[in-house]
């Protein structure tokens, strides 16, 4: 039987966040991913954006994290030289009635401790986006985009040079609780193996709550149920001699959604999504009818988007841990504190903003070891 002190499963970015974060702290660090190269799941199937922080519920670890983490997030792009762009963000109003809603977006977004959004009417947002009409829009000078698979690089890196290993095509199959702390776990691929390790972080995404329960000991009512929703992305087949914003440009969010926005990524190309499909089991096929919803979405502040102008791109799934109709759930971080095994840690429901926050959660995972 092998030994290692660390093992992250999971090479997404919040894997290898936490797997490079314990290796600096001088822990010895193996990273087992299934797939046959890192960031394969969530974190190369989303929007690339940098969250500033406006949605999330005042002291929820989404808030905590999001506005930990997209500090952090820039300065090691800048020290990393990580391609990214400070953008900014404009959330719109479209008339009277959703006025005080973004204007409670506002206040989140003070509680939550940002003091740089602008609140305006539809023609000073205007004067910023020609292209947008809108009655009223809140302003987020903070957010951005970033190349999610340099930033992925980076922290690969950061975990070989502190003397990390992250081993591909070598899935977790099952495992076992040990009486002192730790587990011996049951590691499958080309060459099956038992490797003990003293702390176990489960980086898992959508297969976290998979992993859990095939822990024999683990208590299995402290693992919260899971749900798909899927988020469908479409381009713009037209080519334009600019794009049509110079920010990121959303809709007021909905419960489980932050509703279909226009994103210009760092490659020029002009995407629009997600939006939210409830699935029973991960599919990443986008299906071409749903662009009439999204002209229609779009169209609302973006009215001179051309007609029949979509393309299907691709889909991301999201590890949601509240079905349709109920109310959306925080991150759901789970240290020895939360279910008694010492040694354990479990990431459950880890979506956006979890690219942004990937570096504060990071923090916090080792904060939890330490504990």
């Amino acid at each position: 039987m092998e030994k290692v002190e660390c093992v992250v499963i999971g090479a997404g970015v919040v894997g290898l966040a936490v797997a490079a974060e314990l290796g600096a702290r001088g822990r010895e660090v193996l990273v087992l991913e299934e797939a046959d190269s890192f960031g394969t799941g969530m974190s190369s199937r989303n929007s690339e954006v940098i969250h500033a922080g406006l949605y999330y519920a005042p002291g929820s670890l989404k808030a905590r994290m999001c506005v930990a983490g997209r500090k952090r997030l820039y300065e090691y792009c800048r020290a990393r030289g990580v391609r990214h762009k400070r953008c900014g963000k404009m959330v719109v109003a479209m008339n009277g009635d959703e006025h005080a809603r973004l204007d409670a977006l506002r206040r989140r977004a003070g509680e939550n401790g940002m003091d740089d959004i602008e609140c305006m009417d539809g023609a000073a947002a205007k004067a910023l986006e020609p292209s947008l009409t809108c009655s009223m829009a809140l302003l987020s000078p903070s957010s951005g985009m970033i190349d999610s698979r340099e930033l992925m690089l980076c922290l690969f890196a950061d975990v070989q040079s502190s003397g990390g290993m992250v081993v591909f095509s070598s899935p977790c199959l099952s495992g076992r609780l040990c009486e002192n702390g730790g587990a011996v776990l049951e590691i499958g691929g080309a060459q099956p193996m038992q490797l003990r390790t003293n702390l176990l972080v489960n980086c898992a995404g959508l297969g976290a709550q998979k992993l859990a329960h095939s822990l024999e000991g683990f208590p299995g009512e402290k693992i919260p149920p899971l749900y798909f929703g899927k988020g469908n992305y479409f381009v713009l087949k037209k080519s334009f001699a600019a794009p049509p914003f110079s920010r990121l440009i959303y809709p007021l969010p909905g419960e489980h959604s932050l509703g279909a926005h226009v994103t210009c990524s760092l490659d020029g190309r002009v995407r629009l999504g997600p939006d939210l499909e409830w699935t029973d089991a991960p599919d990443y096929q986008v299906d071409p009818a749903r662009a009439s919803s999204f002209e229609k979405a779009v169209r609302r502040y973006w009215h001179d988007m051309p007609e029949d102008s979509l393309a299907p791109d691709y889909a991301g799934i999201r590890p949601k841990l509240a079905r349709a109709g109920e109310p959306a759930e925080d991150f759901c971080i789970l240290g020895p504190a939360h279910h008694g095994c010492r040694g354990m840690i479990h990431l459950f429901g880890i979506e956006s903003p979890g690219l942004t926050s990937c570096l504060a959660i990071a923090d916090y995972v080792v904060s939890l070891a330490i504990q």
